[in-house]
């Protein structure tokens, strides 16, 4: 079935037929989307991850309309009224829109107005009136005046049949296009307070008198609109200029001026009102919900990969602290690997007897587990926490890092976390969480909903499954561009890598737990029900370090292995002389290497990857402490200027944690000394920033930053 699609997607993709061929082939296989623009690149023309996955979507609605085309022409056949004119039209429609136009007049539909008129045997007048020949239409409606049909006089078998007229305008194809041209072109989105919500709509209250182009409004608008809306506070209306979209109407079905072309110009404007307007206008809210979804996910996503993506401290002994002022700090110590050590609770902001005791406690388990980093959550208590155990340490050699910790407290009441440490109550999982998030923030964040981490907006509003699909394919990005150490990785991590799923990672792990730590890459076929196909799409993804074979740390899929060693025996050496020496390496003559399955694109990935087997992509880590003494929004003033971490993008700015328990906002006017437009071009989330306290509005709970003539 995918041939059929294929020249359709280069088309609107302007890619060469045969790349498309090659992924919706190996889509069809199933082989994943890492997989293909990794290790498939000769077959695409090196086509990359968002290409791949756009193929993959376009493909799918190309089939869902086809679907749907059967659906109607099976529809319209069954009714006896299919022609091959019809048949045409249907076959040639080029999106759902079009198709369902074609289908409307064939549509089974409730007794509306024009139904109970053609019952009263009114259709033959609206025929008459619909030709507009000259003539006295009240003379023509008296023929058809029958009041046991519940037609008294003329007026009523005239206003029969404008609604016959009505309900055929409003199911004209060409009007349909043409009142959705008005309303993308002309069309505003305007918005109305509901008597008596000022107080509960009050974080709306920029909409409750609202009025602008509805293809100039951004995405954040529209979903906040629809939410207010949702919610009651505020009635919403898309509406172009009546008489505008009327006159647009009126050149295509009006053909005379005389009596009978007045009744067909009233029964136009009843139609625009009470039929065609709210039928387009129901469009265009699904269109531009459909349009703000996809902004919004597309931002949403591009968070989400910044976040997974951010620096990683590594392997390394953490102390992690949830922080709580009455209850304690809860502390976990964990190995550096992750795996819980200890766990207890220290008091340090609840007297002074308890302080010093807790200092104790701190320092000793910092000495008895070589503690190298300590991660502090950044909820309530956060900072004066952080303060605490400043003020408390003497080996300044000890990292001290505040964690965001999103999600940590759904994490902890999970079912993974559950299966993690059945033994264990929620404080300590909690703290775990933060503590493993420094360590790997991607290896701990991909058992999290991704909804539920906290850089998205309205993510809760829009489409579900879009949603799902677009995150869904943002974790699996990032997991297999890092890479996952196949005898560390959680059943959750493992999960997202290419080919496996909840089976076969449940399965890895398993097989971990009864045989020890995997030796080589080839000892996954071991697996229960991990078969070839598997192996084939997950294997370059895992990595062993300290393995058996020199690249089963590596990039390098075990199918281009033999490769790897032909170039070593041609040098004269072994493949860890490869990874070791660059003189050999400069020493490869790549041409001779090329074959029909592996072309230029693989091998200059294949010795890419022998400089520098395993490297993980993200960036170096680096410790970041907030400004001392500033713990609270009474602590700033205007013009101060602090360190804050981005914490979350939208299109009108960013979001900067500054450590006050309240995130400032960098509007994208105040973001650079020059013109942005778009944030994300400026900054990233999880970066380190330096921002200036522009105002402080203690009531609202809001906090204005500029960035503007600052360094990071």
């Amino acid at each position: 079935m995918a041939e059929n699609y294929t020249q359709r997607i280069a088309q609107e993709l302007g890619i060469p037929a045969r790349n498309v061929a090659a992924v919706l082939d190996l889509l069809a296989e199933g082989a994943t989307v890492p997989f293909i623009s990794r290790y498939r690149k000769e077959a695409t023309g090196s086509l990359d991850e968002v290409v791949v996955a756009d193929i993959r979507d376009r493909e799918k609605k190309h089939r869902e309309l086809d679907e749907r085309k059967a659906v109607v022409l099976k529809s319209i056949e069954e009714q006896g009224k299919l022609t091959a004119d019809l048949r045409r039209q249907i076959e040639n429609a080029g999106s759902m829109n079009t198709l369902e136009d074609i289908y409307l007049p064939y549509k089974p539909k409730r007794r509306t107005r024009a139904t109970i008129a053609r019952e009263k045997g009114l259709e033959p007048l609206a025929n008459l009136l619909w030709e507009q020949k000259p003539g006295a239409p009240e003379q023509w409606a008296a023929r058809f005046i029958d009041a046991g049909k519940g037609v008294p006089d003329t007026e009523e078998a005239l206003a029969g049949a404008r609604d016959i007229i009505a309900e055929a305008v409003s199911e004209h194809a060409q009007a349909r296009e043409r009142m959705r041209k008005v309303f993308e072109r002309k069309a505003s989105i305007a918005t109305k307070l509901i008597k008596g919500k000022e107080e509960e709509g009050a974080k709306f209250r920029d909409y409750f008198e609202w009025s602008e182009p509805l293809s100039k409004a951004p995405s954040h608008r529209v979903l906040a609109m629809r939410r207010a809306e949702k919610e009651k506070i505020i009635t919403m209306k898309i509406q172009p200029d009546e008489d505008e979209a009327v006159t647009e109407l009126d050149r295509i079905f009006l053909k005379a001026r005389n009596p009978a072309a007045d009744q067909v110009q009233l029964a136009i404007r009843d139609s625009f009102k009470r039929l065609l307007g709210p039928s387009i206008e129901t469009e265009m809210r699904l269109e531009s919900k459909h349009r703000a979804d996809t902004e919004a996910i597309k931002v949403f996503a591009e968070n989400l990969r910044q976040l997974l993506l951010a620096p990683a401290l590594g392997s390394k002994n953490v102390l992690a602290l949830d922080p709580g002022f009455r209850t304690g700090c809860k502390v976990v110590c964990l190995d550096q690997q992750g795996k819980l050590l200890h766990n207890d609770v220290i008091y340090p902001h609840t007297g002074s007897g308890q302080a010093a005791q807790a200092a104790n406690q701190l320092k000793l388990l910092v000495k008895r587990h070589a503690v190298e980093a300590i991660a502090i959550g950044n909820g309530t208590a956060g900072r004066e926490t952080e303060a605490f155990v400043k003020q408390t340490l003497d080996d300044k050699k000890v990292v001290v890092v505040m964690v965001n910790e999103s999600g940590a407290s759904i994490y902890s009441a999970s079912e993974v976390a559950r299966e993690e440490f059945p033994n264990e109550d929620l404080t300590v999982r909690g703290a775990v969480s933060i503590g493993r998030r420094l360590m790997d923030p991607l290896a701990e964040l991909v058992k999290l909903d991704p909804k539920s981490i906290g850089v998205g907006q309205y993510q809760h509003d829009v489409d579900q499954n879009q949603l799902k699909t677009s995150l869904d394919d943002v974790v699996e990005s990032c997991v297999n561009g890092v890479g996952v150490e196949v005898n560390t990785a959680s059943k959750q991590l493992l999960t997202y890598v290419s080919g496996l799923g909840p089976v076969l990672a449940g399965n890895i792990v398993a097989y971990r737990d009864q045989n020890g730590p995997f030796k080589t890459r080839q000892e996954l076929m071991k697996v229960a029900r991990l078969g070839d196909k598997a192996f084939q799409q997950a294997a370059g993804f895992l990595r062993i370090r300290g393995g058996k074979h020199p690249l089963d740390s590596s990039a390098v899929h075990p199918e281009s292995y033999p490769i790897v060693d032909k170039m070593a025996k041609d040098l004269g050496c072994s493949v860890s002389d490869l990874i070791q020496k660059e003189d050999l390496r400069k020493q490869i003559q790549l041409e001779k290497y090329v074959t029909e399955k592996a072309g230029l694109p693989t091998l200059r990935d294949i010795v890419k990857e022998l400089a520098k087997p395993g490297r993980d992509p993200r960036e170096q880590f680096e410790a970041f402490s907030f400004q001392e003494g500033v713990e609270k929004m009474e602590d700033l003033y205007e013009g101060m200027v602090l360190p804050g971490i981005v914490t979350n993008i939208t299109r009108f700015g960013a979001f900067v944690d500054i450590g006050v328990h309240q995130d400032g906002m960098v509007h994208i006017s105040e973001m650079a000394d020059r013109f942005v437009r778009d944030p994300a071009e400026v900054v990233k989330v999880a970066q380190q920033v330096t921002v200036k306290v522009v105002e402080v509005d203690l009531k609202r709970k809001r906090i204005a930053l500029s960035m503007k003539g600052l360094k990071k």
